[in-house]
């Protein structure tokens, strides 16, 4: 792509303020509307703050890494952002929409580019019911929480509790349990990402819990269902050399070789 106006959005955090005056002083910042794309400075959650933020531009969103994690962002620079960017690779992404009822019967509805997660808000293990169009997937989990996440977010939060990495255009999302205590030993389950899932609270009094959407929280909750929103598409342009892609098979790779030795 040609690059002539880059707007630039830059996290408030010391490590990324750093450089503000060297790049204004290198680059012109167009307002977000009129440029051809946007260059974000900070960490993953800055920058999923930011594609929510400007989705309404329809422009594409290439990240340079000054945060803690940059696993959706590419290397940072300073010299040659426009050659960077016009060598680059589009990857289109499309969240989860979450509709949130909570349990004085408050409707919330957003999206989530990486998970949905619901977790306990007490000391006690929370009881959730997890339906999949009409089929129950599981009656009654016993466990801490549980988390549906997009094929972008699977190498996120979704790994950390033992989830399945998702190719990025496995059209699927997984659902993956958090510390299950019973079933003690469901892993979860990959299922379409046309899939509409609804996730139960069948303890609201007693057993409280919480639903992220990336993040945003809303405590208290009665239900939350999930679905992929196919009509919304962020489009992210990474380096060739470490697409999102490549660092998404990069880590299935480096999952399996961890099982094996494991297993020997």
């Amino acid at each position: 792509m040609i690059v002539k106006k880059i707007h630039f959005v830059i996290d408030g955090t010391s490590k990324a303020q750093s450089f503000r005056n060297k790049i204004f002083n290198k680059y012109k910042n167009y307002p977000a509307k009129i440029s051809n794309v946007i260059v974000v400075l900070g960490g993953d959650g800055f920058m999923l703050q930011t594609l929510k933020k400007y989705q309404k531009y329809n422009k594409p969103f290439y990240g340079m890494n000054r945060g803690t994690f940059g696993f959706l962002m590419n290397k940072f620079k300073l010299q040659n952002i426009e050659k960077s960017i016009s060598r680059s690779e589009l990857v289109s992404i499309s969240p989860l929409a979450a509709k949130i009822t909570t349990k004085n019967y408050k409707v919330f509805s957003t999206f989530a580019i990486n998970e949905v997660s619901l977790l306990r808000q007490s000391k006690q293990t929370a009881y959730l019911q997890i339906i999949s169009g009409e089929k129950v997937i599981i009656k009654k989990l016993i466990a801490d929480g549980v988390l549906v996440s997009s094929p972008a977010g699977s190498t996120a939060y979704n790994l950390s509790v033992n989830g399945p990495i998702l190719s990025i255009k496995s059209k699927k999302i997984a659902v993956t349990p958090i510390s299950p205590f019973r079933p003690r030993r469901w892993k979860g389950k990959i299922l379409p990402s046309s899939a509409l899932i609804k996730i139960i609270n069948l303890n609201i009094k007693k057993r409280p819990v919480s639903v992220v959407a990336d993040n945003l929280e809303v405590r208290n909750i009665k239900n939350v269902t999930i679905k992929t929103n196919d009509s919304i598409k962020f489009k992210l342009l990474y380096d060739k050399n470490s697409s999102l892609t490549k660092k998404i098979k990069l880590e299935q790779y480096k999952k399996k070789i961890n099982f094996l030795v494991e297993f020997i």
